[in-house]
């Protein structure tokens, strides 16, 4: 049989105290002194006591729960913004409910059904790379659900959005590819649904286009699926084409060490026969041999971004404020590493 559980008005009586300073004390709020912080999370501990959930969710009507819907957990870049949401949510006084869609957008509908049963008080989403239909989305939001998309965004939904600048990371990593003496450049581009695609393949055009060489569209190779075998066997198919190129910029990393892998096998030598930049700046890139140039982003700032405007938007709708929905775009940077240093 389940013990009933203590409550913060035990503490209170326990320590002749009033349930709200126990209330203040366990938030850690600064009106409190430290003596009775200490006292009251020490008897909480004794105690074991856990706020009820069920009971703070019919008391605000809220659930105090934030729910992030990542494609995977893979890659350490979601990893760092679940980590950057995380911070922001604690101190708000919020937990985190995780959804990974695993790249599926059958998966991904479920988890914003789920999310939405679970009475989440706002939504994080990264979309799936072939998540084409935004219907869930749009349910979820006309029923009143804060919306932030991060990373993998959609423009045919009016909702904040926090990303990379991923045309300006994409500028920079094929401008380096030409100040290293490469003029035909491959570009490995992502699925075309997302518009961190379209922004990377206009970085790179329009860096091409700044150092006067000319666009060869046969250079553009699709890279959809943005794994390490499409990779190797789109790269080893171009080669086996005779396709004339002197320089790789990569939609991301992990497509990057795929061209790599398929280069080696090849006898082609990286970065003397042809310099790679990838982007993300994966945690495994600098221990590849050669370690990859890649354009960094940073998880954590985007996490902390998209949890701090999802807030502003649950604060002001509490208070019947109008919300704008807000991009904010963090910035880039290059990190320069043997597999394009010439």
């Amino acid at each position: 049989m389940r013990k009933a559980q203590y409550t913060m008005q035990d503490i209170a009586n326990q320590l002749g105290i009033s349930k709200s300073t126990v209330s203040r004390a366990l938030k850690n709020h600064p009106d409190i002194s430290q003596e009775t912080k200490d006292a009251v999370n020490k008897l909480a501990e004794e105690m074991d006591y856990q706020p009820n959930s069920l009971a703070l969710s019919l008391r605000h009507k809220k659930s105090f729960v934030i729910g992030i819907i990542v494609p995977e957990i893979v890659h350490d870049f979601f990893a760092n913004v679940i980590s950057g949401v995380q911070s922001v949510a604690y101190e708000e006084g919020y937990n985190v409910m995780i959804c990974i869609s695993n790249e599926s957008p059958e998966q991904e509908e479920v988890d914003v059904k789920a999310m939405y049963s679970s009475r989440v008080d706002g939504l994080l989403i990264s979309l799936c790379k072939e998540t084409k239909k935004l219907k869930h989305l749009e349910s979820i939001v006309n029923k009143g659900v804060p919306l932030v998309m991060f990373d993998r965004v959609s423009d045919n939904l009016n909702v904040s959005k926090v990303i990379t600048d991923d045309f300006q990371g994409a500028f920079v990593a094929t401008d380096h590819l030409v100040k290293q003496g490469c003029e035909k450049i491959v570009h490995l581009s992502g699925p075309d649904n997302l518009s961190i695609s379209s922004l990377r393949l206009n970085g790179y055009k329009e860096a091409l286009a700044k150092n006067n060489i000319p666009l060869d569209e046969n250079l553009i190779i699709p890279c959809p699926e943005g794994t390490l075998s499409e990779a190797k066997d789109t790269v080893k198919n171009i080669i086996g084409k005779n396709l004339d190129f002197d320089g790789i910029f990569a939609n991301n990393d992990v497509t990057a060490i795929g061209a790599m892998n398929a280069l080696k096998e090849l006898g082609k030598k990286v970065p003397e026969d042809i310099s790679i930049v990838g982007f993300g700046d994966w945690r495994l890139s600098q221990l590849l041999d050669p370690p990859l140039s890649s354009i960094e982003q940073s998880g954590f700032d985007i996490g902390v971004q998209s949890a701090k405007i999802l807030f502003k938007q649950i604060k002001s709708e509490e208070n019947d404020i109008e919300f704008t929905p807000v991009t904010k775009v963090v910035q880039n940077n290059l990190i320069e590493r043997k597999s394009s240093l010439k």
